[in-house]
C-alpha cells in the first residue's frame, strides 16, 4: 500500500502540479498563435508525455504488465481524459478562457463528493468551507461579474457546459486513480491514459483534418514547452492522487491564479487590485486546507 502524505505537503505538492499545468496553457496559447491546432497541442502533449513515461519505465526496469481485470479500466480513464481535454478545449474556443477554468475548478469539488458518495471517504466540513472560499476567490481573480452572465448567458452556456462536462469526466479519472487503479503503478497509469489520449485524439484530428502544423520556430517552441510542462504535471498529479485525502486537490484550484501571473509576465496580460485580492482569498483558502487538521 502506497504510503500516506501529510496534507500540508500534498497541498505543496499539488500547488507546483497547478503551475505546471497553468504553464502549459500559457505555452499552449504560444503555439496555438503560431500555427498549431488544438488537436496537434493535446496529440503532442499526450504523446509526448506517454513517450517519457514508457523510456523512465525501461530504464527503471518498471513492469509494464497490468494487474487482471484492470486493463479495460485504464483504457476508460484514457478516453476520460481524452474527453475532458476536447471538451476544455472546447470551452475555451467558445468563451474566455478564464472563464472556462473557473468552471473547470469545480473539479476537485465533484472528485470530494464522488469520492463521499461511493463511500471511500467523509470530507471534513472545513474542507467544503475551504473549497467554496476557494471558489469565491477565483471568481474575483478571474474578473468574473454577475452582469456577464445576465447579459451573455446565451453566448456562454454552451461554452461553460463544456467546461462542466470536462470536470466531471477529470473528477472520475481521479476517482479512479486514487481507488480503481491504485494498485498500479503511478508511471504505468498514466502511461496508459496519456497513450489512449494521443491515439484517440490523433485519429479524430487526422479524419476531420484538423491537425495543423506550427508555421515558424516560435510555434514549435510551443509546442515543446507545453509538452515538457503537461508531462510534469500529469505524472506528478497520477503519483501523488493515492497518497492524498480527496479535499487536498483544492489545492488545484491555484491553476487560474498561476496562468494570471504567467500571462501577467509573458503575455502581458493586465491584472487589476481586485484580481490581486481574489488571489490572495483563493491561496489563503488552499493553506487554510492543506495546515487544518484530517
Amino acid at each position: 500500500m502506497e504510503a500516506k502524505l501529510s496534507p500540508g505537503t500534498g497541498v505543496v505538492i499539488l500547488l507546483g502540479v497547478a503551475a505546471a499545468f497553468a504553464a502549459n496553457h500559457v505555452a499552449a496559447r504560444v503555439a496555438f498563435d503560431h500555427g498549431a491546432s488544438v488537436a496537434t497541442g493535446v496529440v503532442a502533449r499526450a504523446a509526448g508525455t506517454a513517450l517519457v513515461l514508457l523510456l523512465l519505465m525501461k530504464w527503471q526496469k518498471v513492469p509494464l504488465r497490468v494487474p487482471p481485470g484492470l486493463p479495460k479500466w485504464m483504457l476508460l480513464a484514457g478516453v476520460l481524459v481524452a474527453v475532458q481535454s476536447y471538451c476544455l478545449y472546447s470551452a475555451v474556443a467558445l468563451i474566455p478562457a478564464a472563464l472556462a477554468l473557473l468552471v473547470f475548478q469545480t473539479c476537485p469539488m465533484l472528485y470530494v463528493l464522488l469520492s463521499w458518495a461511493m463511500g471511500k471517504e467523509t470530507p471534513r466540513p472545513q474542507a467544503f468551507a475551504a473549497m467554496l472560499l476557494a471558489l469565491a476567490g477565483l471568481v474575483l481573480a478571474l474578473n468574473l461579474t454577475p452582469d456577464r452572465f445576465a447579459l451573455r448567458w446565451a453566448e456562454l452556456g454552451a461554452g461553460m457546459t463544456w467546461a462542466f462536462i470536462g470536470a466531471f469526466s477529470f473528477a472520475f479519472v481521479y476517482y479512479m486513480n486514487s481507488h480503481s487503479l491504485k494498485s498500479v503503478d503511478g508511471r504505468l497509469r498514466t502511461c496508459v491514459m496519456t497513450a489512449v489520449t494521443a491515439v484517440l485524439v490523433f485519429s479524430a484530428g487526422g479524419l476531420t483534418g484538423k491537425l495543423a502544423l506550427p508555421t515558424d520556430q516560435t510555434g514549435w517552441l510551443g509546442i515543446g514547452l507545453l509538452t515538457i510542462f503537461y508531462c510534469i504535471a500529469m505524472s506528478s498529479l497520477f503519483f501523488v492522487l493515492p497518497r492524498l485525502p480527496a479535499a487536498a486537490t483544492a489545492a488545484l484550484n491555484f491553476e487560474p491564479i498561476a496562468l494570471l501571473g504567467l500571462a501577467w509576465i509573458f503575455l502581458g496580460q493586465a491584472v487589476n487590485a481586485l484580481q490581486i485580492v481574489g488571489a490572495f482569498v483563493t491561496v489563503g483558502a488552499i493553506a487554510w486546507l492543506g495546515v487544518s487538521k484530517k
